[in-house]
C-alpha cells in the first residue's frame, strides 16, 4: 500500500472530485454488469422448464431477496399470460438495456480518468521544473543533464501510467471482485468458501514474481538517463567529434550503453509479461476446480443450488478472472512506476541550499560598498577560497586576475549567492547577503560571462530576458550601447530573428554583444564581467571592449580578466593565487611591486 500511496499523492486533493466521479461510475458499471450476467439464471430456468412460478409479490424494500422475489413474480406473470418465448424476449431486452448502461457508465468513468491522467502529468512536470529552478548550482555539478531530462520525460510518463493503474487497483478491480464475490456468496455460501480460499493462493504466487521488478526498473531508468546524456553531449560537441575523428569512439560508447539498457529491459519485460499467462493459467485452474467441486455438490444433492443456479454461478465467477488478471498486471506496472517515482522524488527531496532566511529583507538600491570579510569556501571539503578580505566601493572598477583555478570565478559567484560562503560573510551596505531576499539581491546585478548564455529565441527576447514589459525602444537603446544594433539590423528579421540553439547562428562577438545588451537593459548598479573578451578575435574584442567601457560608466564593476590590457585602468586589481589575494593595488602600483602581477604582465607582453 505504501507504493500506491506514494503515487496517489500526485492525485489528491486536487483531483478528488474527478476520482469520486470515476469511482461512482465504476460502481454503476459493475452493478449493471452483474445484472446482465445474472439474467442467465432465469433464462436457463425457462429453457430447462424449472423456473419457479411466484404468484404473490413481496413488499418493496432495498433488500436483495425482495428485489429477486418481485422480479421472479413479474417474470412468472409474463410466462403464464404471454408464454415462455415472450419471457425469453423480455429477458434478452433487459440484458441489452443493462449492457448499454454498463458501457455508458464505464465510458464516463474513463472520461473523468482522462482529466486525472493529463492533469497529473502537467502538474508533475511543472513541480519538477519549478524545483529545478530553485536548486543551487552545486546540484547541477553532481548530476548529468541527460539523466535530469530523462527524469522529466520518461519517468514522468511512467508515473502517470502507474497512477492510472493504481487508481484502477484501488477502486475498479477490487470493487468488481467484491461485488461479484458478494453475489457468489449469496448464490452459494458453501461453494464460495472454497473459492475464497483458492483465490488468495493464486495471488500470492503471482505477487512473489514481481519482487525484483522495481529494482530492475531503477537500473533501466538510470541507464536511459546515461543514454540521453551521451546524446546531449554528442550534439553539443559534434564539431570536436568530427575534427578529432572520434565518430567510431562515440558510436562504440553509445552502442555499449544501449546494449546494457536493452539487457536490463529484456529482464524487466520478461518478468512483467509472465504475469498475464501465469494469472490466466492459475485462473483457469481455479475455475476447473470450482466446476469439479460445485458439479459434484449439485449431482450429489448436497447443496440447494439448481443446475441453472450453478451455471449462473460459473458465469459470474468467470468475470472475476479478468479483474484478477488486470490486478496482477497493474501491480507490475506500479512496481515499475514506483521506481520512476523514486527518481523524481530524489529531485524533489533535494533541498535548495540557497534559501531566504526567516528575517530576510528586500533591498532596492546599492548605496555604499560591498565587503568580503574573512570569506572561506569549500567544494567537496576542498578549500577553494581561503580567508578573502576585500572592500569594493560604489562606482569603482575592481579587477580579478590570476591563473586558472585560483578562485576568481568562485569569488564572483558568491556575490549573487549562486553558492553560499562556508565561513565568513559578504555584506552589501553593511547587510549580510544571506539576510537579503535573493530575488532583490540578484536584481542589483548584471552578469556577462566568458561563454555567452543565450536561448533559442528572438534577439529581442534574449535582450529583454528577465525584464518584464520591455519596449522595442528600450531594447534598441540597450543594443546601441552594446555595439549590437547595426549587426542586428543586418540579420534576416532584425530584432525578431531566431538565433538558434545557444545563439549558434551568431558569431562569438555578436553573441557577447547580445549578452552585454541584456545586462544593459536590466540596468544593474553592479556589473560582473567574467572574462567577457578572452575568447574573441581582435576586431570583436575591440567592439565588445568599447561596449563594456560604455556600460561600466557610473556602475560598480567586478571584472575577471585574462588579458591584462583590458583592466589597466581598473581602480583596484586583485591578484589571486591558490584561493587567496596575494597582491592588491592599481596597475602602476603592482608593476612597481615587481611581484606576481609584474610577472603575468611581462609574460603577456613577450608572448
Amino acid at each position: 500500500m505504501k507504493k500506491i500511496k506514494a503515487l496517489l499523492k500526485y492525485v489528491f486533493p486536487k483531483y478528488t472530485k474527478y476520482v469520486v466521479l470515476h469511482v461512482l461510475f465504476v460502481v454503476l458499471s459493475i452493478l449493471f454488469s452483474l445484472f446482465s450476467l445474472t439474467m442467465a439464471i432465469p433464462f436457463l430456468g425457462i429453457l430447462f422448464d424449472n423456473q419457479p412460478m411466484i404468484t404473490e409479490p413481496a413488499p418493496w424494500t432495498l433488500s436483495t431477496s425482495a428485489l429477486l422475489h418481485n422480479f421472479n413474480y413479474y417474470l412468472s406473470q409474463v410466462i403464464m399470460e404471454q408464454g415462455k418465448v415472450q419471457a425469453l424476449w423480455l429477458i434478452s431486452l433487459f440484458v441489452v438495456f443493462t449492457a448499454l448502461l454498463k458501457n455508458l457508465f464505464l465510458y464516463l468513468s474513463r472520461y473523468y480518468m482522462i482529466t486525472i491522467r493529463t492533469g497529473v502529468i502537467v502538474d508533475l512536470r511543472n513541480m519538477v521544473y519549478s524545483h529545478l529552478l530553485r536548486l543551487h548550482m552545486g546540484f547541477y555539478s553532481n548530476e548529468r543533464k541527460g539523466d535530469i531530462i530523462s527524469r522529466m520525460t520518461n519517468d514522468v510518463n511512467e508515473v502517470e501510467f502507474s497512477i492510472m493503474q493504481s487508481i484502477e487497483i484501488l477502486f475498479k478491480e477490487p470493487l468488481t471482485i467484491i461485488v461479484y464475490v458478494s453475489a457468489l456468496v449469496y448464490l452459494s455460501p458453501e461453494l464460495s468458501l472454497f473459492m475464497v480460499v483458492m483465490l488468495p493462493l493464486t495471488g500470492l504466487i503471482i505477487g512473489r514474481i514481481g519482487k525484483s521488478l522495481r529494482k530492475k526498473s531503477v537500473v533501466a531508468q538510470t541507464k536511459l538517463g546515461e543514454l540521453i546524456s551521451i546524446i546531449e553531449e554528442t550534439l553539443a560537441g559534434m564539431r570536436i567529434i568530427k575534427v578529432f575523428n572520434a565518430q567510431e569512439r562515440m558510436k562504440s560508447r553509445f552502442f555499449n550503453h544501449n546494449k546494457e539498457y536493452n539487457r536490463v529491459l529484456i529482464k524487466i519485460w520478461r518478468r512483467r509479461d509472465l504475469a498475464m499467462p501465469l494469472s490466466e493459467f492459475l485462473g483457469t485452474l481455479v475455475v476447473v476446480i470450482i466446476m469439479w467441486y460445485g458439479g459434484k455438490m449439485v449431482l450429489s444433492g448436497s447443496t440447494n443450488l439448481t443446475s441453472q443456479d450453478f451455471i449462473g454461478y460459473l458465469i459470474v465467477f468467470s468475470q472475476i478472472i479478468n479483474p484478477a488478471k488486470a490486478f496482477s498486471n497493474a501491480w507490475y506496472n506500479i512496481q515499475k512506476g514506483r521506481a520512476s517515482a523514486d527518481r523524481l522524488d530524489a529531485i524533489l527531496r533535494s533541498n535548495p541550499a540557497i534559501k531566504n532566511s526567516a528575517d530576510a529583507i528586500p533591498i532596492t538600491e546599492f548605496k555604499d560598498r560591498i565587503e568580503y570579510r574573512n570569506v572561506w569556501f569549500k567544494y567537496h571539503n576542498e578549500p577553494v577560497l581561503k580567508g578573502i578580505n576585500l572592500t569594493i566601493e560604489k562606482g569603482k572598477m575592481i579587477a580579478l586576475v590570476g591563473q586558472s583555478g585560483s578562485g576568481k570565478s568562485t569569488l564572483v559567484d558568491l556575490l549573487p549567492r549562486l553558492y553560499d560562503v562556508t565561513e565568513g560573510e559578504i555584506l552589501i551596505d553593511g547587510i549580510d547577503i544571506r539576510k537579503i531576499y535573493t530575488h532583490s539581491l540578484r536584481g542589483l546585478m548584471g552578469i556577462v560571462n566568458q561563454e555567452p548564455i543565450l536561448f533559442n529565441d528572438t534577439i529581442f527576447n534574449n535582450i529583454a530576458f528577465g525584464v518584464d514589459n520591455a519596449t522595442m525602444e528600450q531594447v534598441v537603446e540597450a543594443a546601441k550601447i552594446a555595439n549590437a544594433h547595426e549587426f542586428i539590423l543586418a540579420t534576416i528579421d532584425g530584432y525578431n530573428t531566431i538565433i538558434g540553439d545557444r545563439g549558434s547562428k551568431l558569431s562569438g562577438g555578436q553573441r557577447q554583444r547580445i549578452s552585454i545588451a541584456r545586462a544593459v537593459l536590466s540596468n544593474p548598479p553592479i556589473l560582473i564581467l567574467d572574462e567577457a573578451t578572452s575568447s574573441l578575435d581582435t576586431e570583436s574584442e575591440r567592439l565588445v571592449q568599447e561596449a563594456i567601457t560604455r556600460v561600466m560608466h557610473s556602475r560598480t564593476s567586478i571584472v575577471i580578466a585574462h588579458r591584462l590590457s583590458t583592466i589597466v585602468h581598473a581602480d583596484v586589481i586583485c591578484v589571486m593565487s591558490n584561493g587567496q589575494i596575494v597582491e592588491m593595488g592599481n596597475h602602476y602600483e603592482l608593476i612597481a611591486k615587481n611581484g606576481v602581477y609584474k610577472r603575468l604582465h611581462d609574460l603577456q607582453i613577450f608572448a
